[in-house]
C-alpha cells in the first residue's frame, strides 16, 4: 500500500552525504502527500548553499519510484541554517546563527575579496548574511561590496544607540568606513578597538542571519582575541597566496585560532595562478604552485579551493560590484562560490558533529 510510512521506510536508507546520517533520521523529510500515483514531499535542508543538493534530489526520487503505484515524484527543496554550539563563557548574538571569521597571517592575500565574494554568494544562494567589516584600521570592504557611499542610521535603543546597516547585493554590512571620511585615520590602541568590534557584534540590528562573515584584519592581535573571546565562533577561513611568505603566516594564523579553540573550516588559496584576459586557455603561476594543498595536508585541514587571479576580479573590487554578481560564469567566480558552498556545508556538519 502506497502511503506516508512507506514512502519514509524506503527514504530512510538514503543519506545525507556530507553528514552520513539518514535524511529521515534528520527530520529532513517533511509533508508527505500522496495523490494517487503521484507522491510530493518537502526535502528541508541544513544550508541553501548546499552544494550536492542536485544529488540528494536524485536520489530520493529514485527511492522513492521504487514503491509500486508511483508514476512521479515532486521534491520541494528548503533549508534550515542549524544554530552553531553555545559556549557558557561566550555571549551570543540574538538571531545570528552562524559566526564564521575570514582571516589571514598577512595582509594583501585577497582576504576582503574572499570574504565579500562568499558572503554574497551564500546571499545569492538564498541565506540571510551579514557582513561585519573588523578591519578597523583598513576598512575597505564598503568600497568592494559597493557601499562606499552609504549612510548608516544610528537608532536609540533600550539598551543604547543600535546601528542599522548597509544593505547591498542581499548582504547587511558594518564597517568602520561607514564612521569615519575616507582619508581619516584610525588611530587607536587596543581597548578602543576592542570596544568597537563588540559594538559591531551586539549593537547592530542584524536581524535574523544565517551567516554572519566576519572580514579579520591580516595576523594575530587584538582583533582575533576580541572577536574569539566575545562570541561563540562556527569557525574560521585562512586565507593564503601559494607563495612561502604568505604561507608561513597563514600557518601561524591558522594555529592561533586552533589555539584558541576556533574550529579551522580550511585554507583557501588566492591568487593560484593568473588567467590573462586575451589568452583564457592559459594560466601561469606568479606566485609558486601548490603551496596552499602542501599546507592543508601538512597541518590537517581542508583546501576548500584555489583562487585564479583574473583582471576582472580585481575590477570588481574597484568598482564594488563583486565578481560572483557581475561574471558568474568566470573561474575565479566559480570558484569562490564553490568555496562558499563548502564553507557552508563544513559548517553544518560541525553543527551535527
Amino acid at each position: 500500500m502506497l502511503d506516508t510510512k512507506s514512502v519514509l521506510e524506503v527514504l530512510r536508507p538514503v543519506q545525507d552525504p556530507e553528514l552520513r546520517k539518514s535524511l529521515v533520521e534528520l527530520n529532513m523529510i517533511r509533508n508527505v502527500q500522496i495523490d494517487g500515483g503521484k507522491v510530493s514531499f518537502t526535502l528541508v535542508l541544513t544550508t541553501p548553499a548546499c552544494p550536492l543538493r542536485e544529488f540528494i534530489v536524485e536520489d530520493c526520487q529514485k527511492a522513492v519510484k521504487q514503491l509500486p503505484g508511483v508514476k512521479d515524484v515532486k521534491v520541494e527543496v528548503t533549508a534550515e541554517t542549524p544554530q552553531q554550539k553555545s559556549l557558557p563563557d561566550r555571549q551570543t548574538v540574538p538571531g545570528i546563527k552562524n559566526i564564521i571569521a575570514i582571516s589571514s597571517g598577512k595582509g594583501g592575500v585577497g582576504k576582503s575579496t574572499v570574504a565579500v565574494n562568499v558572503a554574497v554568494a551564500l546571499a545569492q544562494a538564498g541565506a540571510k548574511v551579514g557582513l561585519l567589516d573588523a578591519d578597523i584600521y583598513g576598512p575597505n570592504a564598503p568600497t568592494m561590496l559597493g557601499l562606499a557611499n552609504a549612510q548608516v542610521m544610528v537608532q536609540k535603543g533600550s539598551q543604547g544607540d543600535v546601528l542599522e546597516p548597509a544593505f547591498n547585493y542581499g548582504v547587511k554590512m558594518v564597517s568602520m568606513g561607514f564612521l569615519i571620511d575616507p582619508d581619516q585615520p584610525v588611530i587607536w590602541r587596543g581597548p578602543m578597538l576592542n570596544g568597537i568590534i563588540r559594538q559591531f557584534l551586539y549593537q547592530v540590528d542584524w536581524g535574523d542571519l544565517d551567516y554572519l562573515i566576519v572580514d579579520m584584519p591580516p595576523g594575530t592581535g587584538d582583533a582575533q582575541l576580541t572577536l574569539v573571546q566575545a562570541v561563540p565562533m562556527a569557525g574560521a577561513v585562512i586565507v593564503t597566496t601559494p607563495q612561502t611568505v604568505s604561507l608561513l603566516d597563514a600557518r601561524r594564523g591558522l594555529k592561533m585560532f586552533q589555539q584558541l579553540g576556533v574550529n579551522v573550516l580550511g585554507i583557501v588559496e588566492n591568487m593560484s595562478y593568473f588567467i590573462p584576459p586575451d589568452m583564457p586557455d592559459r594560466s601561469y603561476d606568479l606566485f609558486g604552485s601548490g603551496g596552499g594543498e602542501k599546507a592543508a595536508k601538512e597541518l590537517s585541514v581542508p583546501l576548500l579551493g584555489c583562487i585564479p587571479l583574473e583582471i576582472a576580479l580585481r575590477e570588481g573590487g574597484d568598482t564594488g560590484v563583486p565578481i560572483v554578481m557581475e561574471a558568474p560564469d568566470s573561474a575565479s567566480a566559480k570558484a569562490l562560490t564553490a568555496i562558499a558552498q563548502q564553507i557552508a556545508a563544513k559548517v553544518s556538519m560541525a553543527a551535527f558533529a
